[in-house]
């Protein structure tokens, strides 16, 4: 571990000597200037030899140096972007689940793997001539002020402006930096999602409409960029012609000093000097510049890499308590998502016997799905209590919960890998003889036998792609391999066709026989026979009963099965010709 620590202090230090080693190669050159000026003796032939020597020695020893510090900082590099993903995934893995419903994976994926990317080639490529960008100026700054202070004020002309400007590009950069990322993790968000929606897209035709957001963040980030482009087009143009014409400062001010001066030729000398050394100068702002911006740049990536990975897990109990019983009971629970004022579901009460199946029937945007993903902690209730077995699930191990809950919601998640590893999610250690048990509960097994290499068929290659009801039925052989005795369903024949439906309901059977059961249903057919349904209006409990004693009430449920029962006696009648 101490080794590596060494590796970034040892890369800047390696920089700072070769940017030392590489001005004196420009020193030597000079130095053979002024030998073939003043002389041609063979004794100065000897010394001019001798300089082009050490000339072309600093150069490569230069070279090598940096070399060596790049590969310091490569290997230093690589470690740190490492343990940017391994820490980020490490923090991501813990946060709570409902955090997954806010971020989309192609935000969570560009924060993570694109500024772990930014900060690798910062730490790589521009942080060991951050030493260099130090010292060489300096060091040059002594230089042309030591040799003839006239001809160096001169040139500090032109680099005060210089260095001017590149203060004023520092500040201005850093605040579009931010502006500029965001307008990349919105365009990256924008195209992983139109990509992953092309299939619903097509079905229903909207190819233009959908593709309007993704167009509306490229144009977005085309106009940001060009509008701050175009800002700095006059003074970076500017900047561009002083910085590479110092020359034409000291030109000037060089022959008024040869006809002043009867030392002619140290004049000339000199400034044969300042037009080798002072390339270098700017050399080292343009390089600071871009340095800075790059420092900017990566202060920005981990700053966001930071706020994604700051948000808080779920607490868990000092003193956590076994599972004990799975009747299921909330207590006056409110809560209001993250960021809104508004309670999406306010004083809700009730208890699911263990054994029995409760369902929630209303609105959309009513708090249904809220209430069931309360239950494995997608969140913590703001007050109240969500308990299972009398035990409040904020005292119960994180992974305890888990094994006691399977939840199975309308859009099915299957991995890119074969039938078997992804079933097998629910019980990594189940026999085989379980897993086809559980397929065949599922009524999974005409879709099997119809793949060529049934179980071991990956998902997503070779263009083997599954109906949103095949992966429906899928997941629930995930969830009946699982086993667990608490069952959370959330409209899970949503977005099924009627054949697939009417298997995924006989699964469904098979999944809830003998467990507590949370439904949020679709369908109102599929709660008839439940023990009770809550009918959920504005995330509040307006009505609680069976089918028959709410169809009596002629109440709020009443309404919605009536209006159900209409849209299902609907037919579409040719018209005459």
């Amino acid at each position: 571990m101490d080794g590596r620590k060494i590796l970034l202090p040892g890369a800047l230090a390696l920089s700072a000597i070769s940017s030392l080693l590489s001005m004196l190669p420009f020193i030597f050159i000079w130095l053979i200037v002024r030998e073939l000026f003043k002389s041609q003796a063979d004794s100065s032939q000897s010394l001019t030899i001798t300089y082009a020597w050490w000339a072309m020695g600093t150069a490569m020893a230069g070279v090598m140096v940096y070399f060596l510090a790049l590969v310091l900082s490569h290997l230093a590099a690589f470690r740190a972007e490492v343990n940017l993903r391994r820490q980020a995934m490490r923090k991501i893995v813990r946060l709570p689940l409902g955090f997954f419903e806010d971020n989309t994976s192609g935000q969570i994926r560009k924060i993570i793997d694109d500024n772990a990317g930014i900060t690798h080639s910062f730490l790589a490529h521009q942080m060991p001539d951050l030493a260099g960008s130090i010292l060489m100026p300096v060091a040059t700054l002594v230089l042309i002020l030591v040799f003839d202070w006239r001809l160096g004020l001169a040139c500090l002309v032109p680099l005060s402006v210089a260095i001017v400007i590149t203060a004023m590009v520092g500040r201005q950069g850093r605040h579009f930096l931010k502006t500029y990322m965001d307008a990349l993790e919105d365009m990256n968000t924008e195209a992983v999602e139109y990509v992953r929606g092309i299939p619903v897209v097509k079905v229903f035709q909207q190819t233009v409409f959908s593709f309007k957001r993704f167009h509306d963040s490229i144009v977005r980030y085309r106009d940001m960029v060009i509008k701050y482009t175009m800002m700095w087009e006059k003074p970076m143009s500017f900047y561009t012609v002083i910085i590479h014409g110092i020359v034409y400062f000291l030109v000037p001010l060089a022959i008024l000093l040869i006809g002043n001066s009867e030392n002619r030729v140290d004049i000339v000398l000199d400034l044969i000097f300042y037009i080798l050394i002072t390339p270098i100068f700017a050399q080292s702002l343009t390089k600071n510049t871009n340095l800075n911006q790059a420092l900017g740049q990566a202060a920005e990536a981990v700053t966001r890499i930071e706020e994604l990975t700051d948000v808080q897990p779920l607490p868990v109990a000092s003193n956590l308590l076994p599972v004990t019983g799975h009747e299921i009971s909330f207590e006056n629970v409110s809560f209001s998502y993250p960021g809104s004022m508004q309670k999406a579901i306010d004083g809700i009460s009730f208890t699911i016997p263990e054994g029995q199946t409760f369902a929630l029937v209303g609105a959309s945007g009513s708090g249904k799905t809220t209430i069931a993903r309360l239950i494995p902690r997608f969140w913590d209730a703001d007050f109240g209590t969500v308990s299972i077995g009398e035990i409040d699930v904020r005292d119960i191990d994180p992974k305890v919960l888990m094994r006691h809950v399977s939840f199975v919601f309308q859009n099915t998640r299957l991995f890119k890998t074969t039938l078997d590893e992804n079933i097998r999610y629910g019980n990594p250690h189940a026999t085989d003889d379980a897993l086809q048990r559980a397929v065949d509960l599922a009524q999974c097994r005409e879709i099997i036998d119809r793949l060529p290499l049934g179980l071991q068929t990956k998902i997503g290659t070779q263009g083997t792609y599954l109906s949103g009801g095949e992966q429906q039925r899928i997941g629930l052989a995930r969830a009946i391999l699982k086993d667990a005795p608490i069952v959370v369903l959330d409209e899970a024949t949503a977005f099924s066709d009627p054949e697939n439906e009417h298997l995924i309901l006989k699964a469904l059977e098979k999944l809830t026989k003998g467990k507590t059961v949370l439904m949020i249903a679709h369908h109102l057919t599929s709660v008839k026979n439940v023990d009770a349904i809550l009918v959920i209006e504005k995330g509040e409990i307006a009505e609680h009963g069976g089918h028959d004693e709410l169809l009596n009430r002629q109440g709020i449920y009443a309404g919605m099965w009536n209006e159900y029962q209409r849209s299902i006696k609907w037919t579409v009648e040719r018209e005459s010709t």
